[in-house]
């Protein structure tokens, strides 16, 4: 019994944290931008930072803030940069 007691009690705290951590996950969540996620699928998606951002996510959020260029984007295709300069026109058309 006494090794039973400490496991059962590690065992509820595991459990009620859990839920506790569930809970607060939901109340404090915040949606993203889908346009976030369609402009990382326009970039290369090689997180390489060669732009100056930790990676792809973070230059998408920096072209749709207009705080970069795409050409900032050294690995990015030529073709590529139309469709991409084409969704951010519409991006800021309809913004």
């Amino acid at each position: 019994m006494e090794i039973l007691l400490p496991a059962i009690v590690l065992s509820a705290l595991g459990f009620v944290l859990g839920i506790l951590i569930n809970l607060v996950a939901k109340v404090f969540y915040v949606e993203e931008d889908p346009s976030i996620d369609e402009v990382v699928n326009l970039l290369p998606r090689y997180n390489c930072g060669a732009c100056g951002h930790p990676g792809c996510k973070e230059m998408a959020i920096s072209l749709l803030n207009k705080e970069s260029k795409i050409l900032d984007c050294k690995p990015i295709k030529k073709e590529a940069v139309p469709a991409l300069q084409e969704y951010l026109d519409n991006y800021f058309k309809n913004k």
